[in-house]
């Protein structure tokens, strides 16, 4: 255990934390609706500070972020635990682990060490995802911490249930990047599938974007729960009222953990989605889950030129100077970086 930032006391031994939007307040020698952060003795705690249940090395485009260093390698860490507990979980099995086995599984893995194997790798940056980053923040704060020291950059995975003001107050000049899930734009699909609620995930992005991280958006469309017309243009409206140079990542949906209502996204529907975003007034939508289509290679808002081509995760071709267009030289929005 690690003892917990983001935290004050309540009434008698209890406290509430601070961290996420549930704000939750936890009695003596309970947790948290995450299930990785207790109160001991009046004290809140971390359970999964330095116990990475997973470690991989990804391509950055697998995150997905594509305006972010492309073609470059993360490495990528999580611990157990999630704050959110959605029905279509695609990595239930350690996101909802400490919640469904009772107790907390990772193998030690201090932030200097997670560094210095992202250096032997030759990994451009650190990727805290596969779960919620949100509930193991100490342990990403402090691994961000020794990861700039040595020029590597850090990157958020996140369904955005972090509190504006964690963000605002920590992660400008620390958090590089972050792809933020929008799961739905109704109230009536984040209570019943995901626990939560809709508002803390927009003032987020927005407050992501005004910290200056660099943010991408994935919604994953469900067929017959966020897939409708009316929701993708309301999706694509609120990015848009962000910067219209956000990208939006559409992507296929497979039935997962306890929701099996729906088969998988069709193709079309997702080449639709993307239509509407760019009609929204998006610059840049990506179709995702789906490799070998066009729509996920990345093309010049001014001129229409191809300047990065994609295959799945991997770059094909690079058309770009100095981060603008070869052919019309139009910047394109993002942090890249030439070779």
């Amino acid at each position: 255990m690690r003892q917990a930032r983001f935290w004050k006391q309540h009434q008698g031994a209890a406290v509430q934390c601070r961290l996420c939007p549930h704000g939750c307040i936890i009695k003596e020698g309970h947790s948290g609706i995450c299930a990785v952060r207790r109160n001991e003795g009046g004290t809140l705690y971390s359970l999964v500070w330095g116990k990475a249940i997973a470690a991989n090395i990804d391509p950055i485009e697998k995150k997905p972020l594509f305006h972010f260093l492309p073609g470059s390698r993360s490495f990528s860490i999580a611990t157990v635990g999630c704050n959110l507990q959605c029905e279509f979980c695609q990595n239930s099995d350690i996101s909802q682990y400490p919640r469904e086995e009772g107790r907390i599984t990772g193998r030690d893995f201090p932030p200097e060490d997670v560094v210095s194997e992202a250096q032997a790798h030759h990994c451009a940056s650190i990727s805290y995802t596969y779960t919620e980053p949100t509930i193991y923040l100490e342990y990403v704060l402090d691994t961000a911490a020794i990861a700039k020291a040595g020029n590597i950059a850090n990157v958020l995975v996140t369904n955005g249930y972090t509190t504006a003001d964690v963000i605002r107050d920590e992660f400008p000049g620390l958090i590089d990047a972050a792809n933020v899930d929008l799961k739905a734009f109704t109230e009536r699909f984040y209570k019943e599938l995901c626990k939560a609620r809709l508002k803390p995930v927009l003032d987020a992005i927005q407050t992501y974007h005004a910290a200056g991280v660099w943010i991408e958006v994935t919604t994953l469309m469900i067929p017959g729960e966020n897939d409708s017309a009316a929701e993708l243009k309301d999706i694509a409206a609120f990015i848009k009222s962000v910067s219209e140079d956000i990208p939006w990542h559409v992507s296929r949906y497979y039935p997962r953990y306890h929701y099996d209502k729906a088969a998988p996204t069709s193709v079309d529907a997702l080449e639709q989605a993307r239509d509407i975003g760019l009609a929204e007034g998006l610059k840049f939508v990506y179709t995702g889950n789906v490799p070998g289509r066009a729509s996920e290679h990345t093309y010049c808002p001014r001129c229409g030129a191809m300047v990065i081509e994609r295959m799945g995760f991997s770059i094909q071709a690079r058309r770009m100077v100095d981060g603008c267009c070869a052919q019309c030289r139009t910047p394109i929005a993002g942090r890249f970086k030439e070779g």
